[in-house]
């Protein structure tokens, strides 16, 4: 990749970017696209910079990066209508509905889902159909509508009989775009799975689970951990915990927010609130990191009803951490950077940065300065008593 991106034209970087996209390489994909973007301006080669724009936004949109996607896609529009590029302006209002319905606009993702249909379906371009097809179903998952966002997603991933046909869309097949149609395979589940409707589901797993095996999609491993606890809601919590385990090596809040969302739920209907409410607020701070206000209102409402305190909580409630996550919060709070921390505790950077994202998603902080108050105001109360628990000071 970084020989293609060495070029100095935009058709090899744009090349580059369409391969990094393909084996699900985000990243690179926005390297390549950003380059290639420069190079087609710097050449004047007007009609390369709507492609070259739809592929930064599509990547910035795989890495959960909503609103960059969103900025990307709307200039994308503006060029491609300048050139007269109507499929390409087409597809970047799907690709507008898809960042439209993370970020919890329901309005926009009509309007730009409607945009995109309209072309598709005269012109039979199937993958932007599917994307806003997939767009409307993920904001009506979104807002708590599953057996609405089931009935969509079903004919797009390919659920139940094969002689389903989306003509109508433009896609002229049994399911969605062969490249989008696996994307959207664990919002499927997932609305399966909440509309009572969890036997439907089962073969898409296992297609998912052929695809999260060939390593070209980083997400992939947590989600069809994910999947796999929405099916095995007896036996979820491991899964669950798989999905976070996988969550960590692949990175973005979106995803990962929406895991612990789904696990929250299944802790709070299995009456462990407390544990469902250090979930769900670590959800409630991913959501509201990457801007998704829709399903940070939904992690707010589980907050509420397993009876916490959705947006930040008492000075006493360190008592709710791990001792090792208050061993780390007291370092942290007299000053000590994540890598002094992890020297001074014999653990990795990494395992200290994933324990205090936790920490300040419990407790509801913002900054290590506020992290700091918080400490001094429980040693000052004198809740903290030696041995007791796991809020108690470490010997």
């Amino acid at each position: 990749m970084a020989g293609a991106e060495a070029c100095a034209g935009p058709e090899p970087l744009l090349r580059a970017a369409a391969a990094a996209l393909v084996l699900g390489d985000a990243g690179a994909a926005c390297r390549a696209s950003a380059r290639a973007l420069a190079a087609a301006r710097s050449a004047g080669s007007a009609a390369l910079v709507p492609r070259a724009l739809e592929y930064l936004a599509y990547g910035e949109l795989r890495a959960g990066r909503h609103a960059q996607a969103r900025t990307h896609a709307e200039e994308g529009v503006r060029a491609a209508r300048r050139a007269g590029q109507r499929n390409a302006a087409a597809h970047l209002h799907a690709v507008l509905a898809l960042a439209a319905s993370a970020e919890g606009d329901a309005s926009a993702v009509a309007r730009h889902a409607a945009a995109a249909l309209d072309t598709a379906r005269r012109h039979g371009l199937a993958q932007t159909a599917t994307l806003a097809r997939w767009a409307v179903a993920r904001d009506e998952l979104a807002r708590g509508h599953a057996v609405e966002a089931a009935a969509r997603l079903g004919p797009l991933v390919g659920a139940g009989t094969a002689a389903v046909r989306l003509g109508a869309d433009g896609t002229g097949g049994a399911a969605g775009h062969f490249a989008v149609r696996v994307l959207a395979m664990p919002c499927f589940v997932e609305a399966a799975a909440l509309a009572g409707r969890a036997e439907a589901a089962g073969a898409v797993v296992e297609q998912f689970a052929v695809w999260a095996s060939l390593g070209a999609d980083a997400q992939a491993p947590a989600q069809l951990a994910r999947c796999r606890a929405l099916l095995a809601p007896s036996d979820a919590g491991p899964w669950y915990e798989e999905a976070l385990r996988r969550h960590e090596v692949a990175g973005g809040a979106f995803e990962r927010g929406r895991t612990l969302l789904l696990y929250g739920k299944w802790l709070r209907r299995r009456r462990r609130p407390r544990e469902a409410g250090t979930r769900l607020r670590e959800a409630l701070v991913e959501f509201e990191e990457c801007g998704a206000r829709s399903w940070a209102e939904q992690a707010d409402s589980e907050l509420r009803a397993a009876g916490s305190t959705p947006r930040g909580l008492r000075g006493g409630a360190l008592a709710v951490l791990t001792a090792q996550q208050l061993r780390i919060a007291r370092c942290v709070a007299e000053g000590a950077t994540n890598r002094e921390v992890a020297v001074r505790l014999s653990l990795s950077p990494r395992t200290v940065d994933h324990h205090l994202r936790n920490v300040f998603a419990v407790l509801g902080v913002r900054s290590r300065v506020d992290l700091a108050r918080l400490v001094d105001r429980w040693d000052r109360s004198g809740a903290a008593v030696d041995g007791e628990g796991p809020g108690a000071r470490p010997r």
